[in-house]
């Protein structure tokens, strides 16, 4: 027992998130690289169109999809630390093997299958993360993850990927992420363990608290019944539509950044990648402010839809100041506030919705058929842009970004003032002293 019951061990915090978001950092930025690849000069040496080069982007979202679902299933009942380690040698070996394109069907071969290595680790290290972190820690736990990942693979990526490019091209790009997914193996392998049980440097307090805890949430959950009789609630559908809608956002906005800003600017590929970071750095203090809001007010639904709306507003007025260079560019530095704000709230949301043994399948579903929008974002504005212009893709992104938002507004009413887990069994609130 816990000598000081208000007193909660939290070695878990710098034990289990660092290996987490190191590993996922380089899978973002070999998924994200080929934005700035493109506007490095890569469409130029294939011969790429503007809609084509969105192709190239999303269709790494197709492949995506493959593993979503069997990856979450396989974390919550096998081993998601060997699952990852796999899916590690997978990606690492295709971002190398970009690096040696020629052909434009090559390129979007290649993406296909980064995708479908890639595709289950995101639902797999959520396991790892469900596993460690009780429901009153978890949005805390996915802020850090979700916006460290984030901020830190965008910031770093976005001055290595200018550096790079401007010192060698956007082959050695390719080839130097590559190597680093590779080398993440002899880190993964000694750091990381899939749950409480399998550590060896965790304390008895601390274990005893994460089990009773999880195992409270599991015997409270009033849900039974298969994955098939999920797939009939419209919880689900609607928590498919919000992220659908967000991730369109999200990858529109991420992949067309680099190119918005050297259009918007007319600065060269260095300059680009610097003010790229800026975003990132605003979407820190955004990530962090509203999942630590939700957790105080046990507020799911509000700060998600606050957050889409945010976004969308922000988007609507960069492209509406598209002739004030640094009015559009605030806008959108801006928009990075609420970039990831949504996503580590959203993903507490399916553990309170369904059942623990099948929130694994319930995340891999709606990251899986949520993740098209990395298709259709960066698709439609690149589509938009060779029939119309830059800022009428802008002006689709915002509105689909509405949608989520109106969407939202529909979601279950305790999902807006859910009962603490903490009142309910008279124990105090976690802290977090590690952070």
């Amino acid at each position: 027992m816990l000598n000081d019951p208000h007193v909660i061990p939290n070695k878990r915090w710098v034990r289990i998130l660092p290996p987490i978001l190191l590993v996922y950092i380089v899978a973002l930025m070999d998924r994200v690289n080929i934005g700035f690849a493109i506007a490095g000069g890569m469409d130029k040496d294939l011969g790429l169109s503007t809609t084509f080069a969105g192709l190239v982007a999303g269709i790494f979202f197709i492949g995506y999809l493959l593993l979503q679902i069997p990856g979450g299933l396989i974390a919550a009942r096998g081993s998601a630390k060997k699952f990852i380690a796999y899916t590690i040698v997978g990606w690492g070996a295709t971002s190398i093997l970009m690096g040696f394109v020629e052909k434009d069907w090559q390129v979007l071969t290649l993406r296909f299958i980064l995708g479908v290595a890639e595709g289950g680790v995101f639902p797999a290290l959520l396991i790892i993360i469900s596993n460690w972190f009780p429901n009153a820690e978890r949005a805390r736990a996915n802020a850090i993850f979700i916006g460290g990942i984030v901020f830190i693979a965008n910031f770093v990526n976005g001055p290595i990927a200018g550096w790079i490019i401007g010192r060698w091209s956007w082959r050695e790009l390719f080839i130097i992420e590559g190597v680093m997914s590779l080398l993440l193996l002899f880190i993964w392998f000694p750091i990381i363990s899939n749950r409480p049980d399998d550590a060896e440097w965790i304390s008895e307090d601390e274990r005893n608290y994460i089990n009773n805890k999880i195992k409270e949430e599991q015997e409270a959950s009033i849900h039974t019944g298969s994955l098939m009789e999920i797939l009939k609630q419209n919880s689900l559908w609607k928590l498919v539509v919000i992220y659908f809608c967000y991730q369109t956002g999200i990858y529109g906005f991420s992949f067309w950044l680099p190119t918005m800003i050297k259009n918007l600017t007319a600065m060269g590929i260095g300059a680009v990648g610097f003010l790229s970071t800026l975003p990132y750095v605003a979407m820190l203090i955004g990530t962090y402010a509203i999942s630590s809001l939700s957790d105080k007010r046990n507020n799911r639904k509000f700060f998600i839809a606050l957050s889409l709306l945010g976004f969308a507003l922000f988007l609507i007025c960069s492209a509406q100041f598209s002739h004030y260079i640094w009015v559009s560019f605030t806008f959108l530095v801006l928009c990075g506030l609420f970039y990831e704000s949504a996503s580590s709230v959203f993903w507490t949301i399916p553990p309170v919705l369904f059942p623990h043994h099948l929130a694994g399948g319930a995340r891999g579903v709606i990251n899986a058929l949520g993740n098209l929008g990395g298709f259709v974002g960066p698709f439609m504005i690149g589509w938009m842009t060779s029939q119309y212009s830059l800022s009428t893709g802008i002006y689709c992104l915002a509105g689909i970004l509405l949608v989520g938002f109106l969407t939202t507004l529909t979601l279950p009413g305790r999902l807006t003032h859910p009962k603490s887990p903490e009142a309910a069994v008279g124990l105090p609130k976690a802290t977090n002293t590690s952070r």
